[in-house]
């Protein structure tokens, strides 16, 4: 293996935090856009979980979006993502546990018919009512593990009605996502790449 493996769906937020490590680390991978709808033999079986993003290394699989982050920036950490007060962790916990949950119940409703949206949309809501409280530009003094981690699942919740959004009493938090969204480091992840095929050749990221 010349280099780690990435199987990776752009849209997916869980992928995108593993690759803005990834390219802030600049450790080098070879990145494999799948569909999800279409995932090849090849990926299932390097995925215990069938789940992006997933990465194939020469000691292993490692297969959480937040463990590829750690891998990355264990090698490399030009920015200093990892140096963050602990408190850091108990943000992303709360964003990857009742944030998500509710995310999840609100912009895929009709999967969940016995769910009360309204109920789940004003979870959604509290999480962002505090990070409007604790963000100042960002969430600690500068960008840290914990903004990259969270935001692509913030910019995912915008986008169900970004008008309503944008219609909120959110000032801080709306900065916060639109300064990531005009980022070089966004935009590089974003890239769009055609679906892996066997035969393709290698594509390296970053």
């Amino acid at each position: 293996m010349s280099a780690p493996v990435l199987w990776s769906f752009r849209r997916c937020p869980y992928a995108i935090r593993a690759r803005l490590a990834i390219r802030c680390s600049g450790v080098s991978v070879e990145l494999r856009e799948i569909l999800l709808r279409e995932k090849p033999a090849a990926f299932l079986a390097a995925s215990p979980s069938w789940t992006v993003p997933c990465l194939v290394t020469p000691d292993g699989v490692i297969d959480e979006s937040l463990d590829i982050m750690a891998w990355a920036l264990g090698q490399n950490d030009p920015e200093g993502w990892l140096d963050m007060p602990p408190e850091g962790m108990d943000w992303i916990a709360r964003c990857d546990g009742s944030f998500k949950h509710a995310l999840d119940r609100v912009k895929y409703a009709s999967r969940y018919p016995d769910q009360d949206r309204a109920a789940h949309l004003a979870t959604a809501c509290a999480f962002l009512d505090d990070l409007e409280a604790q963000l100042d530009g960002w969430i600690f003094a500068r960008p840290t593990l914990a903004d990259m981690a969270i935001l692509p699942f913030v910019r995912q919740f915008a986008f169900i009605d970004k008008g309503r959004f944008d219609a909120q009493p959110l000032p801080r938090v709306q900065h916060w996502l639109t300064q990531f969204l005009a980022s070089d480091g966004f935009a590089a992840v974003m890239h769009k790449n055609p679906p892996w095929q066997q035969d393709q050749p290698v594509l390296s990221f970053p």
